[in-house]
């Protein structure tokens, strides 16, 4: 477990019980207990979720224009550059 020995888990278990004390010391456990488990589920569900993405149409072509809600013609890559507007706040 985290390249720590018994020995080492010995003293950490000792210094925290000296500085927590010991009616604190099994609430934290607990608490402690119970983060890691839920960070393993969230971990076990996000890995889940990559797996069972759909995988993309391979059978569709990309050469049909894709057509935007808003105006119903077929979206451009073409950039519109407007002219600066004039400032008026300073006259």
């Amino acid at each position: 477990m985290f390249g720590l020995g018994f020995g080492e888990l010995v003293v950490i278990f000792l210094i925290a019980l000296i500085f927590i004390g010991p009616k604190k010391l099994p609430e934290l456990a607990k608490g402690l207990g119970k983060g890691i488990r839920e960070f393993q589920n969230a971990a076990k569900g996000f890995s889940d979720q990559l797996q069972d993405k759909p995988e993309s149409n391979s059978h569709e072509t990309h050469d049909t224009p894709q057509v935007t809600e808003a105006n119903q013609q077929p979206a451009s890559n073409k950039v519109e550059v407007l002219p600066p507007e004039k400032d008026h706040t300073h006259s």
